[in-house]
């Protein structure tokens, strides 16, 4: 216990089991498993999912004998994705691992994570293959070869089977001492101790906290340590006997050492999953007991924990494991609860292939989410083409981006900002976000203003217009006023003013009311849409952009109509007004200036008739 207050009286039990994976800990109820991960800007993800199996595995799983094997091919399959999942949350390439995953992504669309994972599947098997039967096998055959030749022909060949179970026994131990000389796997112990302790308090009635749960034991009697050592027993007793049954007893020829070699190797390969089926039985059947028999076999096992596969995890490791004990719960008691998933690295063109499907299905432009991956790489649009692997800590970027668009609100009020003729624009709910043919506006006013003018912007909302102005007009000794009717929109107005640098006179008030004196030139970006169209417009600038901003009365035209009666009191002489429109408007603008000099309509990008000039 090392110290540890021990608890003695179990209140609950609990069919919850657990596992330690790379820096976290996965545990299983009866209808899901949680994987909880401390990822590296240390917070804990979880991923959550259902336990869906086939039916004829569900009635496999019921047949005795044969649910052994269902079940470890199961545990295997599960286990390896859990590992391959909870390393990609914590996988993270330093400058020359990104270099050699722009390549693999480049040439065969793969992570350095995938290449990895592959890898290290088939070494592992490689080496349990190596250690666990091979190796026990070879020590056998050179301990009565070189030391005691005589003892394997005076006793009929039993030392053979001893010797071997001895060695396969010793290879064990060894090995799990020798790993932990490993980091990673000292840390993997003690998240294997948090897990065990998790579970420990829950059984013993305690409040999931990390203080309760440090006081737990880090040894459990379910554990798969204690498991691992039965199977062991029970792999060299059904092994020993049936390699003589069939070698010594039924095969009587000699086969010579090298194929008597190969055929126990043989044994033992198509015995596997026989001896998981009687291991599970057996297992199974000690499970219902709590007394001095059971204890017996549980007890090396319990030993190899406490000395070898559990360590004192610290509190971090702890709250991960309370994280992914208590979504099982959750998710066990609610079927409501919907599953959810690591943010992890991957493959450019994939990751972004299926936002723009998720944006798709949920009716959001596809060029959002270029601009959410190009934004959160720190990459132009146009490098989006250019394959690469994308980091578990830059995929957690994108996701919560990603997440707050597919709830609607327009993806320049989630990322706070825009750029505007060059400049950086904060934008949020108070104002319009500036689109890019304002742009075109800004640019006309820029090239129409001369020295000393001044400039008046009604309507400013977010600024851009009036800062535009102000900022590539100062050399030239312009005056900006900017005016809104909204005191929210001046607020964010002055934000922006500030955080570029420029000066601008700022009015609150009804178009014209709110401002005195006389301007060379009137910009006005107003409200054009007509209210029975507000319901059909995008949902995004429906719901989330302030309507005020957007509602220019039956046909769209109120606020040209206002501006046609009254500018002319405020121009200066030769004085011009620029103003935005929408599409099928710009003609009907004109006729609202029956008395004017001269008057001009000028296209967007996309050819549309959106700028109307007029000077006096």
């Amino acid at each position: 216990m090392s110290g540890k207050e021990k608890v003695k009286t179990k209140k609950c039990g609990t069919y919850i089991g657990g596992q330690a994976v790379m820096e976290g800990v996965m545990m299983m109820g009866k209808t899901c498993m949680a994987c909880a991960v401390r990822d590296p800007d240390g917070q804990i993800q979880v991923e959550a999912k259902r336990l869906h199996s086939p039916s004829g595995v569900k009635k496999a799983a019921k047949i005795p004998f044969v649910r052994g094997i269902v079940n470890l091919v199961s545990s295997l399959v599960r286990g390896t994705k859990v590992l391959t999942r909870s390393a990609k949350v914590y996988g993270d390439d330093g400058e020359e691992g990104g270099k050699v995953s722009a390549f693999l992504a480049e040439k065969f669309k793969l992570s350095v994570m995938d290449v990895v994972t592959g890898v290290s599947l088939v070494l592992g098997v490689a080496l349990a293959f190596a250690l666990f039967m091979f190796l026990p096998r070879a020590i056998t055959d050179l301990w009565l070869i070189r030391v005691f030749p005589a003892i394997e022909t005076a006793h009929g060949g039993v030392w053979r089977y001893v010797i071997w179970g001895v060695a396969k026994f010793l290879i064990f131990i060894i090995y799990l001492a020798l790993i932990l000389l490993m980091k990673d796997i000292r840390r993997l112990y003690k998240y294997h101790g948090a897990e065990h302790k998790t579970i420990n308090a829950y059984e013993h009635g305690m409040e999931l906290t990390p203080e309760n749960v440090a006081k737990a034991s880090r040894i459990h009697d379910r554990c798969g340590t204690s498991f691992l050592f039965i199977v062991l027993l029970i792999n060299v007793l059904v092994l020993s006997l049936v390699t003589w049954g069939v070698l010594d007893v039924w095969f009587k020829a000699d086969l010579g050492r090298a194929a008597r070699f190969f055929a126990q190797l043989g044994i033992e390969l198509v015995l596997l999953p026989v001896i998981a089926g009687i291991s599970y039985e057996i297992l199974k059947f000690l499970a219902r007991f709590d007394n001095k028999f059971a204890a017996i076999f549980k007890a090396p096992g319990m030993l190899i924990q406490k000395t070898l596969t559990t360590r004192e995890p610290d509190r971090e490791m702890i709250e991960v494991a309370i994280a992914a004990f208590k979504k099982v719960l959750e998710m066990d008691a609610d079927p409501s609860v919907p599953e959810t998933e690591f943010v992890t690295g991957g493959i450019l063109s994939k990751m972004l292939a299926d936002t723009k499907k998720k944006f798709a299905e949920a009716g959001i432009d596809g060029s959002d989410a270029e601009w959410i991956y190009a934004l959160s790489l720190g990459i132009k649009r146009s490098e989006l083409e250019k394959e690469r692997t994308v980091k578990p800590s830059e995929s957690k970027k994108i996701d919560e981006l990603v997440k707050k668009r597919l709830t609607g609100r327009p993806l320049w009020y989630i990322v706070g900002d825009t750029e505007f003729y060059g400049l950086k624009i904060k934008v949020d709910e108070r104002a319009l976000i500036p689109r890019p043919e304002t742009e075109l506006l800004a640019d006309m006013v820029i090239k129409s203003a001369e020295k000393g003018d001044k400039i008046l912007d009604m309507c400013t909302g977010s600024g851009c217009v009036a800062i535009a102005a102000a900022k590539f007009l100062a050399d030239k000794g312009v005056t900006v006023t900017a005016s809104d009717i909204s005191d929210a929109a001046i607020m964010l107005a002055r934000e922006n003013a500030a955080l570029n640098g420029v000066k601008i006179n700022f009015a609150v008030g009804d178009m014209f009311r709110s401002v005195h004196g006389r301007y060379n030139i009137i910009a006005c970006n107003p409200p054009y849409i007509k209210s029975g169209e507000i319901p059909l417009i995008q949902r995004e600038v429906r719901d989330f952009e302030p309507r005020v901003a957007l509602d220019g009365g039956g046909d769209g035209l109120d606020f040209y109509r206002r501006i046609a009666a009254e500018a002319k009191s405020y121009l200066a002489k030769d004085g011009m007004i620029i103003m935005e429109c929408g599409e099928g408007q710009a003609e009907e603008i004109l006729k609202l200036f029956k008395k004017r000099s001269y008057a001009m309509v000028q296209k967007d990008l996309a050819g549309v008739d959106r700028f109307v000039k007029i000077v006096f």
